[in-house]
């Protein structure tokens, strides 16, 4: 039985690891800055080498489509992001993105023409650290992002996705023509690396998830009075920062009083002016809530929402902004049953997982058949400098994908 190639897996992502605003420090690639357009022209060479047609949408996401029996027939897609956080990992997305180049490879080199078109994606925008809107570039796939959102989402420098996109050659207004019918794929598998301790504690070698948890996130701004921090009598402060912390100390009881592995996390904050001897008049943080049950999700986010409310009157003003609201998503039974049986063919240590962090395919899944299959990370690290998975365990993910894509596109030998 063909097995992927694991020094080819450990070139691409070393290579891909090279590409960062932070050498020694991880991986710091944001989109469409210097080392993201230095990842899409690596890409770019790796898809045409391995024989696929390329192109690029009007947001930046990167397609490369094998030939097929039949063009006209929906594609079978894979891939994942290759966008990151700040000092992350080397593996959370590139994993995915080399797992759809080396399968394109071993297509190429066995002279499997499939049936139904093999796509392989790299998605420019997953994490949401450039704009503050996580699973962009999958939604805008989906329909789910329109060109005002473009213009109005802003990375730290106050530029906005739309004119970053424009700097690098992309045009956030004709967002609509990336939209993807449903009709045009037939199915999407996205490797990731676990980003827990799971399948390393268990000795696993990969992970077949069946439900990844819904997702919200709050933006929350909470307006008071600057003032000096000498002069400025107790009794007559408007003091925004003071009105944040009551919700942040409260946010992670609404998760705790929720159970069912719900959590919620406050992650990002800013203070304004930021002066030690001045009163904050202004704090904008964020609010991260997961669950596997949209009950539960619905649950912490309106005791969130009401809290916040709390805190207005008196001189505080509170604004919320929801950029991100995913409920729970059950992946497609057909292939994770696919995923299964080729686990159980390869002699693959494996089990049926619950995703605690979102990524592409759950919004694929509005759109398509989805399957995600996890490799393990070591020490349950993610989003971290010493972020890790062995090349071949990775290998043993890409051989799991790439028999169920066998069977899904219906390859056959040129020489048959």
């Amino acid at each position: 039985m063909t097995h992927a190639n694991t020094g080819r897996i450990q070139q691409h992502l070393e290579k891909m690891a090279e590409f960062t605003a932070t050498p020694g420090e991880g991986t710091t690639r944001m989109s469409y800055s210097p080392q993201g357009q230095q990842a899409r022209e690596y890409i770019k060479a790796q898809m045409h080498a391995a024989g696929l047609t390329v192109r690029e949408d009007a947001i930046g996401n990167i397609f490369g489509k094998s030939a097929a029996q039949d063009p006209t027939l929906p594609s079978v897609m894979i891939g994942s992001h290759f966008d990151s956080v700040p000092n992350g990992g080397a593996f959370d997305g590139p994993a995915g993105v080399v797992m759809g180049l080396e399968i394109a490879t071993l297509f190429q080199e066995q002279r499997l023409l499939p049936r139904y078109p093999l796509e392989v994606v790299a998605l420019v925008e997953e994490e949401g650290a450039s704009f503050g809107r996580g699973l962009l570039a999958s939604s805008a796939i989906a329909g789910k992002v329109d060109a005002q959102e473009l213009h109005r989402l802003q990375d730290s420098r106050g530029q906005s996705a739309a004119q970053c996109m424009a700097q690098v050659g992309f045009d956030a207004d004709n967002v609509a023509s990336v939209v993807r019918a449903p009709q045009t794929l037939k199915a999407f598998i996205e490797l990731h690396i676990e980003q827990g301790p799971v399948l390393e504690q268990e000795a696993l070698d990969v992970g077949l998830v069946d439900v990844i948890v819904g997702i919200s996130q709050l933006v929350v701004t909470i307006t008071g009075k600057a003032g000096h921090a000498g002069t400025t009598p107790m009794d007559r402060r408007h003091d925004a920062l003071v009105a944040a912390s009551r919700v942040i100390a409260s946010v992670g009881d609404f998760a705790r009083q929720a159970g069912e592995e719900t959590v919620a996390t406050v992650g990002k904050i800013q203070v304004l002016p930021n002066g030690a001897n001045v009163i904050p008049s202004k704090v904008i943080f964020t609010v991260d809530i997961r669950s596997k049950q949209l009950d539960k999700l619905q649950q912490v986010l309106e005791q969130t929402r009401a809290c916040i409310q709390q805190q207005a009157g008196a001189g505080i003003e509170c604004r919320i902004e929801q950029p991100l609201l995913v409920e729970p998503t059950r992946l497609d039974a057909g292939i994770h049953g696919l995923l299964k049986k080729h686990s159980e063919a390869l002699g693959l240590g494996h089990r049926t997982m619950v995703s605690g962090a979102g990524h592409d395919a759950m919004i694929f899944a509005g759109i398509t058949n989805v399957g995600l299959v996890f490799v393990p990370s070591k020490d349950g690290l993610s989003h971290h400098p010493d972020e890790w998975t062995d090349y071949a365990q990775i290998q043993k993910g890409i051989d799991v994908i790439f028999q169920t894509v066998k069977e899904l596109t219906e390859a056959t030998s040129h020489d048959q």
